[in-house]
């Protein structure tokens, strides 16, 4: 895998010094439905002028609409480590932050996974500091095991996805024979002298080996990958192409690019200042990269944290992201300490913005006419890698995804729903369950609401 770093600062350098004309043109095909050369891609990153501003945002609002529909897709992260050798500049866990180190036994996990599920959750993303004798694979495959092994009433943790070190096939290997969800890893910039600055002296440090882990990851029988980069650390417009460049790699070599685009900011952290950093990303530019990213890679899932306050988080929603965390917390342990003392200060990786409980965020996703899905099944269906792509290209994913987040959020609005979730919801299901083109899956779907209503769980088409 390589990053074409000349090309990226060609195409930048010429769509710099496009005119209006030009950019206009690249609006045009992405209205069309075209694929889009990089060059329309650096194109639509230079465009500033109003007009065709707007015209971005409603095409890829349109795409988001006629691919994903109207649902959105919630998770929280799970920290179980931060013990870490590196010296990352931009991360709260960087090894000279004077802070106290620990990862949670089995049973801390446990605690912290009934915390999550008495919020209503079901997907999960693993997240841990790199540390190869505090926190090695075993230690990961053993936090794995707990997770899923734990239960508490009806609520149950039915996928995680994974976010730690770039490492080998064979752990690779060891992670998706566990069942794990989507595989996660930020590139974190893709400029390349950037990079090694902001990741001296430290294992993560090797730019080529972290590019290549997708490659080793898809190798070990992985099929979701899912990239990022910390939008601040570089200019963003080239890290929008690498991204773009990488996912076609992927594309090329395995038939399947990212299943997820994350889309974090540069935020405040301990043992940094955000005045060293001069790329950082600006409200409107934020939401100009979200809505390009939508527009170049159509069928790719976009993840917003809660890194972004709730009105940003709102205002994304329409032009491109497809999933959002909820309730999140950055300390390791902070769910339960945050279950036993709400108020505590606790200090994790980065600092946060929104801080709306799981059934505020759904009540608000509602309101503003959205489908909250806590849906896992395309995972234990195999409807992943290629076979998903296959069916979101084709449309026919749709038969799928809607009935199953209805379904979802009926069981979240049962196991944890207040009644005014219940008024609200139960308003929005009658609404969509009518707008089923399929009769069958309209009558299959009502079935098993009525069996869901009588104690039934986990049903999913």
């Amino acid at each position: 895998m390589q990053i074409d770093h000349k090309l990226i600062e060609d195409l930048l350098a010429q769509a710099s010094a496009s005119s209006t004309a030009e950019k206009e043109e690249a609006v045009r095909r992405a209205e069309e439905g075209k694929q889009l050369s990089y060059l329309d891609i650096a194109l639509l990153l230079h465009v500033t002028e109003p007009e065709l501003l707007d015209r971005i945002y409603r095409v890829a609002g349109e795409i988001k609409r006629k691919i994903y529909g109207n649902r959105i897709v919630l998770f929280a992260p799970l920290y179980v480590s931060n013990y870490c050798v590196n010296s990352c500049v931009y991360c709260g866990f960087q090894r000279c932050n004077q802070m106290k180190r620990r990862r949670l036994t089995r049973e801390e996990i446990q605690q912290e996974v009934r915390v999550l599920e008495r919020m209503g959750h079901k997907r999960l993303a693993l997240e841990a500091g790199e540390d190869p004798v505090n926190c090695d694979i075993n230690y990961i495959l053993e936090a794995l095991d707990a997770i899923y092994e734990t239960k508490l009433d009806n609520g149950s943790i039915r996928r995680v996805n994974v976010n730690i070190a770039a490492t080998t096939v064979e752990e690779y290997r060891m992670l998706h024979e566990k069942g794990i969800g989507t595989y996660i890893l930020f590139q974190e910039t893709y400029h390349k002298p950037t990079y090694d600055r902001m990741h001296p002296n430290c294992r993560k440090g090797d730019y080529q080996y972290h590019l290549g882990s997708f490659d080793r990851a898809m190798e070990a029988g992985i099929e979701d990958v899912g990239a990022g980069v910390l939008f601040g650390l570089y200019d963003a417009k080239y890290e929008v192409l690498g991204l773009m460049m990488h996912n076609a790699h992927l594309e090329e070599k395995f038939g399947v690019g990212f299943h997820t685009i994350s889309m974090p900011r540069l935020k405040q952290a301990e043992g940094m200042t955000l005045k060293d950093f001069p790329h950082l990303v600006d409200d409107d530019t934020f939401k100009h990269l979200v809505a390009i990213l939508r527009i170049a890679v159509p069928y790719t899932g976009i993840i917003m944290s809660t890194r972004e306050s709730a009105q940003m988080r709102d205002e994304v929603l329409r032009y491109g992201v497809s999933q959002i965390s909820a309730g999140s917390n950055t300390e390791i342990g902070g769910y339960k300490e945050e279950d036993e003392a709400p108020q505590a200060a606790v200090s994790g990786q980065f600092q946060l913005s929104d801080e709306r409980r799981p059934l505020e965020v759904i009540k608000t996703l509602i309101g503003n006419g959205y489908i909250p899905s806590y849906c896992t099944a395309c995972y234990r269906q195999g409807r992943t890698g290629d076979r998903f792509m296959q069916l979101a290209k084709s449309g026919a994913i749709q038969y799928v995804c809607t009935p199953n987040a209805l379904m979802t959020l009926l069981e979240y609005m049962l196991d944890y729903g207040d009644p005014e979730l219940l008024e609200m919801g139960r308003k929005l299901l009658e609404s969509e369950i009518e707008k089923i083109e399929n009769p069958r899956v309209q009558r299959v779907v009502r079935t098993n609401i009525a069996r869901m209503e009588a104690g039934e769980r986990d049903l999913f088409l």
